[in-house]
């Protein structure tokens, strides 16, 4: 382990959690400007955490420890998993104690948290986002494994930052399989990051709601974590994205600390891109209603294997 690869992973965690209230109020942005609306600033999810955290928190008289815990629970996570993400570089300490599978278990543990401290309070709001966010992620994490199975099976490893570095080191060519599975990966982040067609993020209506039912009784401190860490889950699924599709411009290590800084200005520009991306995709879509949210993600699903066998059948 040495002092390059300390940095990187120390640089990649404090650029995450730094940037992704950025990136959400960039995606915020340029919603408005595809709508002709008039854009709120860019700066405005800080202002919201930094608000929050001056707040005192109030919490219902039926609340377990759970659900004290699981804000805690679920950003610990989300910055867990940026330590993963190999965003700047790929020499990362710690991603030898997980893989891109073990990276699916991770958000699947901070779902299960979240689900199960929305229906710790016992209102009927939180208990309906709560069975619509499994029904979600029930459907979401097998298309998402097997984008990673085929990106898997391109490079013979399922550690990411490995994928990364050999994706961006080989020659480069055209992959049938990575495309099919980049509209599927695509498909996947909307659904899971309670993005148009499947939720939209600037709503409270209750008979649409997902994400947002589920954090109604959080307040304060907990509320501003929650929100930090749907941040970061947007980044670390856009990261995810970039990593297995558009890896070129990380450090690989050859290059040193210089090469390390200099991947940071080419992440920024990834990330201004793929902000503006989502932003149109959830502009040109309209919005689906709950019960069409299985057909949405079986198509995900769909698109993955299609990769896969193309894969298997054409070596593409």
């Amino acid at each position: 382990m040495t002092l390059t690869e300390l940095l990187t992973q120390a640089l990649a965690v404090i650029v995450a959690l730094a940037a992704a209230p950025l990136f959400l109020g960039w995606v915020n942005q340029c919603r408005a400007w595809l709508q002709n609306r008039r854009a709120p600033s860019i700066w405005l999810p800080y202002r919201g955490i930094r608000k929050l955290f001056h707040k005192d928190a109030a919490i219902a008289a039926s609340a377990s420890p759970l659900f004290r815990l699981t804000p805690y629970v679920v950003f610990g996570t989300m910055v867990v998993i940026a330590a993963i993400i190999p965003s700047l570089g790929t020499r990362l300490p710690f991603t030898t104690a997980a893989d891109a599978i073990a990276l699916v278990g991770l958000l699947a543990t901070a779902r299960v948290f979240q689900s199960l401290a929305a229906m710790d309070v016992g209102t009927a709001f939180g208990t309906l986002g709560a069975r619509r966010e499994m029904m979600i992620g029930f459907l979401a994490e097998p298309a998402l494994l097997m984008v990673i199975f085929v990106a898997s099976m391109i490079t013979a490893t399922t550690a990411l930052p490995a994928i990364t570095e050999r994706l961006a080191t080989q020659s480069v060519g055209l992959y049938p399989s990575l495309a099919f599975t980049a509209v599927a990966f695509t498909m996947v982040l909307l659904a899971e990051n309670a993005r148009i067609p499947i939720d939209n993020p600037a709503t409270h209506l209750e008979l649409t709601m997902i994400h947002e039912a589920m954090l109604l009784e959080y307040s304060a401190r907990h509320l501003a974590l929650m929100e930090w860490a749907a941040a970061l889950k947007l980044l670390n699924y856009a990261g995810i994205g970039l990593a297995l599709f558009v890896p070129w411009g990380v450090a690989t290590g050859a290059g040193g600390p210089a090469e390390l800084l200099g991947s940071i200005p080419l992440l920024a520009g990834k990330l201004v891109l793929a902000g503006a991306g989502l932003a149109l995709i959830e502009t040109v879509s309209a919005k689906l209603r709950v019960f069409r949210a299985p057909e949405f993600l079986a198509a995900a699903f769909l698109l993955a294997v299609l990769g896969l066998l193309v894969h298997i059948l054409l070596g593409a």
